[in-house]
């Protein structure tokens, strides 16, 4: 799952081109699955994405009452030129809460060009997010700084976080109790079919990355008869939504971090914080003591310091960023550099409020959550003990789920012998969704193809600059080509993209206009187009 509190998305200009040029709402969308009217599409191109136009769609609150009250899903388009189309494909960055309308732009702009023409790309705000209306927001500034520290080293102050956490879901059940029992999944997937069908096409093809391959592989499981080709690109555990899951990425996250002080340590000529990994990660947590006690520039406190960090477990394209920030504060008691990482990847805006706010609600809807907070506190120490870097964090940014003023559903069971054989992407060190989570979706997709990134560790890995899975990626969306290996392993395996290299603050301020829209992100300082697809997949800040 991409967890989006601190949506830093990459789309800062590009999202501001989009907001003024969504048109007044579509017709009303019929519930029997016949075509609907046409979409009303205007221009709404921004320097990045010229082609990019924008309609929206009206679909039923709730699909079991298709003649009730209606919200309005906001959608962008860059439309097929070649003279024969293939069809809509839907792309998806995941969340739940991100935000889509840039991804359309991207994933069209990063295809090749031959390729993308040939379909309609679209990108879409999921119910409650964005543009999309209405657009939830339970708590505005529930993440502003200076927070309480994480990790609880009292009952006491266990229990004011536990409190701020009931306190943000009873704000959500107060100021958005008719939307709640609606913000599911399956609710998500029913609009996808309304898309469709206000598009006009029989079947679609759905791209997706991270809680986005759920989304996608739910939808499949609704409609597959509707599904024409189906990509997903790091997989959650089907299995585990979502209690199971997230405790899966406390570990991960902290090998992620560990791999981080190893390459801290390898530049040690670089940021001088020491060879060893132990030593540089010590060093880290003697950062993360001093800031608890005295935050940096007032703003950096521990938990901060910790949503700071966090986006290196998704993206090793941050870590010369993050690296000069802990280099600065060690060894020159540099607090502005350390504030400053803080803006960059972690401090939240209003569509951070809102992206966090669906996260809550669609999570703890979509499946069941201990309602004990015995079974989280045993949980969450027994993942400290081994993985302290994330595990606490992680346990509050998912709490308001113990105490969700809606009753869960029973989750989607998304195995799947009907479609066509879709194609999947995984890295072996992923931390948001650990590996094993490609390998049970294979499972439970028949026919479908893994295609693995050995010892890479982005989460979002295709049309990131590794040509190898991008191959495979182009031959399936060109004609449906799949790898296929045989046996159980996966059907296919690409080398993941080197380590980044150090970087100077002078050189980040000359890379190419190929960035656009990623200032905000912290993304423009790598010059890559892997910086710009990470930064719209976001991340927990």
């Amino acid at each position: 799952m991409t967890k989006r509190a601190g949506i830093l998305a990459a789309v800062g200009a590009t999202v501001a081109g989009l907001v003024a040029a969504v048109p007044p709402a579509a017709s009303d969308v019929p519930s029997a699955p016949r075509a609907a009217a046409p979409l009303t599409w205007t221009g709404c191109a921004t320097k990045a994405y010229p082609a990019l136009q924008c309609s929206t769609v009206r679909v039923p609150l709730d699909h079991d009452d298709p003649s009730g009250q209606q919200i309005t899903l906001a959608l962008s388009r860059v439309p097929h030129t070649a003279g024969t189309s293939q069809g809509p494909l839907l792309v998806n960055p995941g969340g739940p809460g991100g935000s889509g309308l840039s991804m359309a732009g991207f994933v069209a702009s990063a295809l090749p060009a031959g390729l993308a023409a040939q379909y309609d790309v679209i990108g879409f705000d999921p119910r409650g997010v964005g543009k999309s209306t209405p657009a939830l927001d339970c708590v505005p500034g529930h993440f502003g700084p200076v927070r309480a520290d994480t990790v609880p080293d009292s009952p006491a102050a266990e229990r004011k976080n536990r409190e701020r956490a009931s306190a943000f879901a009873a704000a959500c059940g107060e100021k958005h109790g008719g939307l709640l029992p609606h913000m599911d999944t399956a609710s998500a997937a029913k609009d996808l079919d309304v898309i469709r069908r206000a598009l006009g096409a029989e079947r679609i093809s759905y791209f997706g990355y991270s809680y986005g391959t759920y989304l996608g592989a739910v939808y499949a499981k609704l409609f597959p008869e509707r599904v024409r080709r189906l990509v997903l690109d790091s997989n959650v555990d089907p299995d585990g939504v979502w209690y199971e899951d997230n405790l899966g990425q406390d570990h991960a996250f902290d090998a992620r971090h560990k791999a981080f002080a190893a390459w801290v340590a390898k530049h040690d000529a670089a940021y001088r914080l020491g060879t060893d990994p132990a030593e540089v990660e010590a060093a880290w947590y003697r950062m993360r003591a001093a800031v608890k006690q005295r935050p940096a520039a007032g703003a950096v406190g521990a938990a901060e310091l910790e949503d700071t960090f966090l986006p290196g477990g998704y993206y090793n394209g941050y870590w010369p960023l993050l690296a000069e920030a802990f280099a600065a504060y060690v060894n020159e008691g540099d607090e502005e550099a350390l504030a400053a990482a803080y803006e960059d990847f972690a401090a939240v805006d209003a569509s951070g409020d809102n992206g966090y706010s669906v996260y809550t609600a669609v999570q703890c809807r979509d499946a069941a959550w201990p309602r004990s907070w015995r079974t989280w506190r045993e949980d969450t120490w027994r993942a400290h003990r081994k993985a302290p870097f994330m595990s606490w964090s992680n346990t509050w940014y998912n709490a308001p789920c113990a105490s969700w003023p809606v009753e869960p559903l029973e989750p989607v069971r998304v195995a799947n012998h009907e479609i066509p054989p879709a194609l999947l992407f995984q890295a072996t060190d992923d931390a948001a969704t650990p590996y094993e989570g490609g390998v049970v979706m294979n499972r439970r997709l028949k026919g479908s193809s893994l295609v693995v990134e050995e010892g890479g560790g982005n989460h979002g890995i295709s049309l990131s600059g590794n040509e190898c899975l991008d191959r495979y990626l182009t031959g399936y969306l060109a004609d449906g080509t799949l790898p296929r290996a045989g046996g159980s392993g996966p059907d296919a395996v690409c080398d993941a993209l080197p380590e980044p290299e150090p970087t100077s603050a002078a050189a980040d301020t000359e890379e190419s206009a190929d960035t656009e829209g990623a200032a905000d992100t912290g993304a423009k300082s790598t010059g890559s187009r892997g910086a710009v697809l990470h930064g719209l997949l976001g991340f927990h800040g």
